[in-house]
This record gives structure tokens, C-alpha cells and sequence, in this order.
């Protein structure tokens, strides 16, 4: 059996992982606050989780991964009130559209996506518990949490006492506490409302994940009610730290056995171009770069530290993949037989190690050069191509990049328009070949050459590709 080891964020060590029930793994990430287009940092954090998500499950893990979304907020609000659309329409839209960026990274579906608003009674729950104990309090804002009631409170980031904490933030004359945090904030004017018995208005940011965990996923009867929680580094303190607090003192439970972090992405202006500008927005990077290439060039760090995105370490990222599907083209269309043992223990050590990206696809480069030296001396050898199918089929499985077809991945970028026009050109060329006039067949592919595009005759037709 493969040991796994992960880093814990509260211990700052990595530790080995340790399911609470066996081979079963319960992980909840923080999903968006879903009011604009998903950004770069979106992206980097469901990468992260999803190469988790793909190595506990190829450890033989049954992987329940929930992802929430944040459909109640003070941005979503102001939104309402400057396009005058409902919430649900403006939720609806940036959910999907989440989905949708989500999908083009290869990101694996998650089994559970609860939203806020439609686990409003579970929040109310806990805050009524809280409150019956005297760990809540009533002020004439909203429902706050006593953090002087928690022994423990501090534990998760050890930043308790932080003077950028919620503290500032949060700074009310009838709290208890400077640290206190709002569970549930009374309606103002232009507010959206739910009723409740302690005050109608809405949650607070805190209590909404503690809720759902609860609801959803949580183990009773054990000293945790999760495997694993997870979220960008920015959300260790407060957000987390508050979570735990409130599940600590609602249930007498810990929320998460380990805590797990991803490192910022920060954008360098002066790498990237005028089409891209300083966008931050993943849309704009999709219009011109694949979410594979875009996924690759995130895996290139390891997942805990910052990342320094521009448009030049992007380029070269991709050229670094090409080679992959370069490798691909020349097995193109073969069968496959078993994944090389020695290629899937290194890939295995390397990501049961922290999710070690680097040292993955160091061990990719190296496969790639080896079989390119291989296939240069012997361009038939069926043995090795089969099992390079079945190596780059449990990269894409394990990585999620590589899946794509080893032609079309190279059309990126040709609109409809230009492929319909291609392809009639290949059909004319087809038909001339046929008609035995090679002259003419000959013209065609120099036309076709004209435009950049690289045909290749295979047993399975024509293929094509981007130069």
C-alpha cells in the first residue's frame, strides 16, 4: 500500500495522511463568492484540489470532493442593486460560467456543490445552539460569536492575536470581544433577508462552510467531522480559523483532521501582452490559450507556493507539453498494452509526496526524451509504442493533461471557419489522389502548406496541424 503524505498547514509539517474511515477520503474546498468571472486564483486553488481529488482516487480512495458556492454576499448585493437583476439570475450565471472555466482546466466534477442559500436551516441550527449556550450573543447589528469562550480559539493558523485581524475589521463598541465575528447580520435598507428567530437578515460569511460540513459530510461519534479542509492561503485566517471555532463549540467536534493551503498567484504586467493585459480574469487567458496549456503551466509549481504568472513562462510552459503530444503523434492510433512500472512508481512517489509536481513532470520529460531516442532508431517498435499509449493515457488520468486528441491539440487557435476551409482543402486533395492526377493532388497540399497546416496520410485518414 502506497503511503501519502500532505502538508498540514496547522501542524506546518507534512504529515502522513490518515483517513478517518478507511480508504474513504471526506475534503471540502472553499469555492467562489460568485459575483464576477472566475480569475487565475480560482484556478490555481481548483487545480490544487483536483490533483488531490486524482491522487487519493488513484490510490484507491472512494474521494468525496465538495466544493461550495457563496450566493449570498455584500459584492453579489451590490451587484443587484447596480444591474437591477435578481440574485438567483446573477448567481445562476457566474456559477455556470465557474462550471464552464472549470471544465476547460480539465478540472475533475466535484460530488457535492452545495450553495448557501439553500442551506439557510442548518446555519439557523447552529446559530440557535450556539446561542442557547451562551457562545452567541444578540447585539443591535446582528449575532456574533464569543471567541473567549473557546479555549482552543487561535489553534488553526496560530494567529489569534494578528493586528490585521477581524478585530479592525469587525469593530463594534458592543462586542464582548475585539475578535468576536458575525454569524448573522440583521437586514439594512436594500438588504436581501431571510426570516429567523433571532433577527431576520442573512449569514455571515464564517458560519455558511461550519453549515455545510455539518449537513453534508460530517462523521459522527469522531473526533473529526472531516478529512480534509482546504482553501487558498488568504483564508487560513479568519475565515478557517472561525470555522473551526464555531464546529468546535456547536458539535464538540474538531472540523478538519488536516488543513491544506495553495499559494497565491500573482500577474507580472510587464510579461504579458497587449491581449492579455494585466487580466486577471481566466476568460481572457482562454481566448488565447488552451485550459489544457493553461493547467500545465499551473502544475510547473508546486501547489504551496506563490506563482508568478506572465505570458513568456506561459509560452515556455507550452512548448514543454507540445512535447508530450509530439510523443503522442508518433504512437497516434495505436493499441496499448500496461503503463511502464518503473514510469508509474516514480509518478506515484513523486505526487503521494505532497502532490510534487515538479518532480512529475521531470519524470514525464525524462519518458519523453527516452522514447523519442527509442523510436528514432526504431520508428516500428509496436512494444514500446503500445505501452507509450498506455504511459501518456495514465498521465492524463493522473494529471489531467494529455487527453486531447495529438492533432487537434495543435489546431488551437483556427477558428470554425478556417477548419471547414482546411478540410475542403484536404477533400480536394483526396479526390485528385484518387483521380490518380498526383499534380493537382500536389498543388492542393502546397496551398494547404501556405496556410501554416501540416497534413500527415495515417491508416485512419488525413491529419492535420498547426505549424
Amino acid at each position: 500500500m502506497n503511503n501519502i503524505y500532505i502538508y498540514d498547514s496547522v501542524k506546518k509539517e507534512k504529515v502522513l495522511f490518515e483517513s478517518i474511515e478507511e480508504k474513504k477520503a471526506k475534503i471540502y474546498v472553499c469555492g467562489p463568492t460568485v459575483y464576477d468571472d472566475s480569475h487565475l486564483g480560482h484556478a490555481r486553488s481548483a487545480i490544487a484540489f483536483d490533483l488531490l481529488h486524482r491522487v487519493l482516487k488513484m490510490n484507491d480512495y472512494e474521494v468525496t470532493m465538495t466544493k461550495n458556492f457563496t450566493d449570498i454576499d455584500d459584492k453579489i448585493i451590490k451587484k443587484m442593486y447596480e444591474t437591477s437583476r435578481t440574485l438567483e439570475d446573477i448567481t445562476t450565471q457566474y456559477i455556470n460560467t465557474y462550471k464552464a472555466d472549470m471544465k476547460a482546466l480539465n478540472v475533475l466534477d466535484n460530488t457535492i456543490e452545495p450553495k448557501a442559500t439553500q442551506n439557510l436551516e442548518i446555519m439557523k441550527e447552529m446559530i440557535n445552539n450556539l446561542i442557547s449556550r451562551d457562545i452567541a450573543y444578540v447585539i443591535s447589528n446582528g449575532v456574533y460569536f464569543d471567541t473567549s469562550k473557546d479555549s482552543t480559539y487561535g489553534s488553526i493558523s496560530h494567529r489569534a492575536s494578528d493586528e490585521n485581524s477581524q478585530a479592525r475589521v469587525e469593530a463594534n463598541e458592543e462586542k464582548r470581544n475585539p475578535a468576536d465575528f458575525v454569524l448573522w447580520k440583521f437586514a439594512k435598507d436594500e438588504d436581501v433577508v431571510f426570516e429567523a428567530e433571532f433577527g431576520n437578515g442573512r449569514p455571515g460569511w464564517h458560519i455558511e462552510c461550519s453549515a455545510m460540513i455539518e449537513k453534508h459530510l460530517a462523521y459522527k461519534n469522531t473526533p473529526y467531522q472531516i478529512d480534509i479542509h482546504g482553501g487558498g492561503a488568504d483564508l487560513l485566517f479568519p475565515h478557517h480559523e472561525n470555522e473551526a471555532s464555531q464546529t468546535r463549540c456547536s458539535s464538540n467536534q474538531e472540523l478538519a483532521k488536516y488543513w491544506m493551503h495553495n499559494g497565491f498567484v500573482n500577474i507580472d504586467g510587464e510579461k504579458m501582452s497587449k491581449s492579455l493585459g494585466n487580466s486577471f480574469f481566466l476568460k481572457d487567458v482562454l481566448k488565447s490559450y488552451s485550459g489544457e496549456v493553461i493547467r500545465f503551466y499551473l502544475l510547473t509549481a508546486h501547489y504551496r507556493t506563490d506563482f508568478n504568472f506572465n505570458e513568456e513562462d506561459l509560452l515556455s510552459s507550452k512548448k514543454r507539453l507540445d512535447k508530450l503530444y509530439r510523443v503522442k503523434k508518433r504512437v497516434y492510433g495505436g493499441a496499448k498494452s500496461e503503463v511502464n512500472k518503473e514510469f508509474k512508481e516514480k509518478l506515484f512517489n513523486a505526487l503521494n509526496d505532497d502532490i510534487n509536481t515538479s518532480k512529475a513532470l521531470s519524470t514525464i520529460d525524462e519518458m519523453i526524451s527516452n522514447a523519442n531516442d527509442k523510436l528514432d532508431i526504431n520508428p516500428k517498435d509496436k512494444v514500446l509504442k503500445k505501452e507509450l499509449v498506455s504511459n501518456i493515457e495514465f498521465i492524463s488520468d493522473i494529471l489531467g493533461i494529455g487527453s486531447s486528441d495529438a492533432y487537434e491539440y495543435f489546431q488551437f487557435g483556427i477558428s470554425n471557419e478556417e477548419k471547414i476551409s482546411i478540410e475542403k482543402l484536404i477533400e480536394k486533395r483526396s479526390e485528385a489522389k484518387k483521380a490518380k492526377d498526383f499534380e493537382a493532388a500536389d498543388k492542393v497540399r502546397d496551398e494547404i502548406t501556405a496556410l501554416g497546416i501540416s497534413l500527415m496520410d495515417t491508416p485512419a485518414g488525413v491529419v492535420w496541424e498547426k505549424v
